[in-house]
């Protein structure tokens, strides 16, 4: 008899894959999570990512406190100081500060300069943005678990006897309260087949626009042998008819948008058109103050409440006189959110005249300003924020290195130096060292130039590049 043959088994493959979680993006302001102030408003030296600035710190609190009282809409302020001293930072810590139900919108200078709309217009848009509008809502819904749904049909009178046509659809909808039987109208029925709905299956049903939400499977189905990837819920409580508060968070440019678009017909040719037509499009005056008086009438009314947001806008002095004079009367409107300016210019030209004025804005505007200076670092600082940059970007520094780095910053700009981290590291790597010392923070800097060092070697060496 043959012997069976037996195959050695190979060795066994083992392959290292990537995590699929997802890793976080490092931005220049990843590590600012709030002002870092104590409770009774003072700066604390390091705390929510931000360095020193104590002073700026507690402007900036004083800030924040006056915009969740509302008594802060249509002020300005502007924070000055030379560039890599914080100020975008700030920005950032007072939008985390307010939290994400105050509209913050960043912008530039230089945004305002478009080829097909007007730069006044692109600052009203913006200002739009940074107002918000909490509207409370009570609705009337049917809730419940579906015990019954039955289409009723009828003979279609457009096919004259040989077609039907839905008339109206029954379900039956129970909650931990009771049972109710509701007759609905056929289009509910296309509502409840978009969402796939079934007996067993929890939805709530809007009485005012008949909208079909499907919560999920009603938890009494499931059983431990049920391998469907299905989200259970619980048995609604309380009656099948009842009213919820809804609060809807929009801004009054979303509200601008809604209302600006063609409300064209459903033909091929109005489609067509409204595909043509350039998607940036210009929001009237007249629109904008229809939408304003509605809005004053729910305010009045109780059923909306005005939430003053912030409008940052980086790099003031790029904006022009034209900008300027149509900021006065913006900031004076009575629908106008905080406005925070930022520049890190001194006595400079004004755009568009030949006047000079501190920081490239005109006086007058300066005249409605409250001004926040940001100070240079010291040495101390500039180290603890590269020791914060590098903690969040994941970098082995030590202190020797820390220290070399704080000196290339204190020479050059803090920028530079936050700059030099992830290069060294790379360094670092290829190496196959630990961690970040001074010698590779030496070779680093060795091999790329700062601002400084690059201008120095301009002037000396003139003749050579073409002029």
């Amino acid at each position: 008899a043959a012997r069976a043959r037996h195959r050695r088994p190979g060795p066994m493959k083992i392959e290292e894959v990537k995590s699929t979680t997802k890793t976080q993006r490092v931005a220049a302001h990843s590590h600012i999570k709030g002002l870092g102030l104590a409770e009774d408003g003072s700066a604390q030296p390091s705390a929510a990512g931000l360095v020193g600035q104590e002073k700026a710190r507690e402007a900036c609190g004083v800030v924040v406190e006056l915009i969740r009282s509302k008594k802060m809409a249509g002020r300005a302020l502007l924070v000055a100081g030379a560039p890599g001293t914080g100020k975008t930072a700030l920005a950032q810590a007072i939008a985390h500060d307010l939290g994400p139900k105050v509209p913050f919108c960043p912008m530039v200078g230089s945004e305002v300069y478009s080829s097909e709309v007007k730069k006044t217009e692109v600052l009203m848009e913006n200002f739009r943005r940074a107002i918000g509008l909490r509207i409370k809502e009570t609705k009337e819904v049917y809730e419940g678990e579906v015990t019954e749904l039955t289409p009723e049909e009828t003979d279609d009178p457009a096919r004259a006897g040989y077609g039907k046509t839905i008339a109206h659809v029954v379900i039956g909808l129970k909650t931990t309260k009771g049972t109710k039987q509701l007759k609905l109208d056929p289009s509910i029925y296309d509502a409840l087949q978009k969402e796939n709905v079934t007996p067993g299956d929890v939805i709530f049903i809007e009485a005012n626009s008949g909208a079909v939400k499907r919560v999920g499977r009603s938890d009494s189905y499931a059983t431990e042998f049920d391998l469907e990837a299905e989200e259970y819920v619980p048995l609604p409580k309380g009656d099948v008819h009842k009213k919820k508060e809804v609060v809807q968070d929009v801004t009054l440019h979303d509200l601008d948008v809604a209302n600006a678009k063609p409300q064209g017909g459903q033909d091929l040719v109005a489609m067509m058109n409204q595909m043509m037509k350039s998607k940036k499009t210009e929001i009237t005056e007249k629109l904008r103050a229809e939408i304003n008086k509605v809005v004053n009438k729910y305010i009045d009314q109780g059923i909306a409440e005005l939430v003053p947001g912030v409008l940052f806008v980086d790099e003031v002095h790029m904006l022009d006189i034209e900008c300027f004079t149509y900021l006065n009367r913006a900031l004076e409107s009575t629908l106008a959110p905080i406005v925070v300016f930022a520049t890190n210019r001194g006595m400079c030209t004004v755009r568009g005249t030949e006047v000079v004025s501190p920081h490239g804005v005109p006086v007058d505007l300066l005249d409605r300003l409250m001004i926040i200076r940001t100070a240079p670092y010291a040495l101390p600082e500039i180290v603890q924020i590269l020791a914060i940059r590098a903690q969040v970007e994941g970098i082995k520094v030590d202190d020797e290195a820390f220290a070399k780095l704080g000196e290339i910053g204190e020479r050059s700009t803090l920028r530079y130096a936050v700059q030099l981290l992830t290069p060294a590291w790379v360094l670092v790597q290829t190496n196959g060292k630990e961690s970040v010392t001074a010698d590779d923070v030496d070779e680093v800097d060795g091999l790329f130039f700062d601002a400084k060092a690059s201008a120095k070697r301009l002037m000396e060496k003139q003749g050579s590049y073409l002029q």
